[in-house]
């Protein structure tokens, strides 16, 4: 049990005599006001947190006992008071603080408790309408919460449930709050009401279109370095929403972005069969589908046998013990599954700095918005969404070839444009049994692309003969075509609207390719 009667406060402490609970999320405030209760501290609360502690037998002084007034204009006023503000404003070192409060018989509250009206989730849905959202808006909590975090001197503030025992810790420990504690709390409460304004600004710009760009990420980690060592970094967001460490050192700046890219590319196959992808540099090494894990690790390592040495691995299944003998085989840095068979990560883990990760969620689910920085600015942009699955992506292509593809082609079509939509442009892809066969990436010419993409296939002993060809963009001249076509590509996939289109489909017809316009480019930059 917390004890802090009759505990002299050690510097910068003060003893929690009057705690303020008000809070519309009310996990764990029984058990914490019971324990605050115990240790003789006054509790005061509204509305609904108030009826919550009276069902739990709790003593509760109504928040209009102490301000003499009832709640009015259906609870929209109930805080709003000197009896409340100046109890939590008042500064207990300031002499003429005290006799303010003397004067008006207004009491100090040591303790504030509040979380808010769910704005954000209430006008997630496009279908709320403005008279809902303008009542989520919660005008006294952060009011009280920026009173409490201003005097962090003297009071403490708490916005966060995960808070409640280690309050009650210190409480224990110290008989208060120590300073450091309440300034750290106090950070919290101003990054949590910031948070809270920029999501109602935001909803309102989007009513009014205006052109104010508005973002929050809380701190997620502070890394070793940046991209070189020379670089300080730090991770901001919730990347551990997608994704959970299960062993190795903590990820670098240029592991999180290969982390990225590799949870994007895997999501283009979530309904597809077994399909592993191998990336470096945030760039797919090869990828392939296939009956099994371990055979589609074969097919995917077999387009590029040099590249994925110190790569990462990503699969859309169950991390078998077959499949995990292959990788291990090959210095891996990281290695991605949505989970892991009975066995594979005791062996995994023999290497110690190989890192495991669990997927949790697909990278689409909270990824919405692309931000990117430039000299004097930010890019932001909506995200290059997922491609529907294959029959509707299908249906939305234009066969403009006199050769319609066959069944076979259509399946290779469908891999080789997955693909090509997460390699660096400019990308060109050959595929085909729904694996890479040789990827060119990054290239200022679609022809270097191709280039090295023929290459990397010879290079690796793979034929081309009977394969597709994608490119993120269009052929701006035949050359490009004629190249997948002198090696042996019988099929090609790419946005159309160049120029020159009908010289690019002649040539397809004149080498019997079958050709399709997606009508949409997968620029990567």
């Amino acid at each position: 049990m917390i004890s802090v009667k009759n505990l002299p406060p050690p510097d910068n402490i003060y003893p929690i005599r009057r705690a303020l609970l008000s809070v519309y999320d009310k996990t764990g405030i029984v058990d914490f006001a019971k324990r605050l209760h115990e240790s003789g501290v006054t509790l005061i609360s509204t509305g609904g947190t108030a009826k919550a502690l009276k069902s739990a037998q709790l003593p509760v002084v109504p928040v209009e006992d102490v301000t003499g007034y009832p709640e009015i204009l259906g609870g929209r006023v109930k805080t709003l008071h000197p009896a409340v503000h100046g109890g939590l404003l008042a500064r207990r070192t300031d002499p003429t603080d005290a006799e303010d409060l003397e004067r008006h018989g207004l009491h100090e509250i040591d303790l504030v408790v509040v979380n808010l009206y769910p704005f954000a989730d209430a006008t997630r849905s496009s279908e709320t309408d403005d008279a809902t959202a303008v009542e989520n808006i919660d005008i006294g909590g952060p009011t009280m919460l920026r009173a409490a975090a201003k005097n962090f001197f003297h009071v403490t503030a708490v916005c966060r449930s995960d808070e409640y025992g280690h309050v009650l810790e210190l409480l224990h420990t110290h008989g208060g709050i120590p300073l450091s504690e309440r300034r750290r709390l106090a950070t919290q409460v101003f990054a949590h009401t910031a948070a809270y304004d920029s999501a109602v600004a935001s909803w309102l710009e989007q009513q009014e279109e205006s052109a104010t760009l508005r973002l929050h990420a809380p701190l997620a980690n502070t890394l070793r370095y940046g991209e070189n060592p020379h670089q300080s970094a730090q991770v901001y967001g919730t990347p551990d929403s997608l994704f959970e460490r299960l062993h190795g050192k903590d990820l670098s700046f240029n592991n999180l972005l290969d982390t990225s890219a590799a949870l994007f590319l895997i999501d283009e196959f979530a309904d597809a069969p077994p399909t592993v992808a191998i990336l470096k540099h945030t760039n797919p090494c090869g990828v392939a589908s296939a009956a099994t894990l371990s055979e589609a690790y074969d097919n995917a390592f077999a387009t590029d046998r040099q590249s994925p040495f110190g790569g990462i691995v990503v699969v859309n299944r169950a991390l078998d013990m077959a499949t995990a003998e292959r990788i291990d085989s090959v210095f891996t840095e990281i290695i991605i599954a949505p989970e892991y068979e009975e066995g594979v990560l005791p062996f995994l883990m023999q290497k110690k700095n190989r890192r495991l990760l669990r997927q949790k969620a697909a990278a689409r689910t909270n990824s919405a918005l692309d931000v990117r920085s430039i000299a004097g600015g930010l890019l932001v942009q909506a995200r290059d969404t997922v491609l529907p699955e294959a029959e509707l992506l299908r249906r939305s292509l234009k066969v403009v070839s006199k050769r319609e593809p066959t069944r076979a082609e259509w399946l290779d079509l469908d891999f080789a444009w997955r693909v090509a939509k997460h390699v660096k442009s400019n990308a060109i892809v050959y595929a085909g049994g729904s694996r890479t066969l040789g990827i060119g990436a990054g290239q200022m010419s679609r022809i270097d692309s191709s280039e090295i993409a023929v290459a990397k296939s010879r290079k690796s002993e793979l034929s081309l003969k009977g394969s597709v060809v994608a490119s993120d963009a269009f052929f701006p001249f035949a050359d490009g075509l004629l190249e997948a076509a002198s090696h042996g590509a019988t099929a090609a996939i790419q946005p159309g609207g160049s120029i020159r289109d009908e010289d690019v489909i002649a040539a397809a017809d004149a080498h019997d390719i079958a050709m399709v316009f997606t009508g949409q480019r997968h620029f990567r930059h």
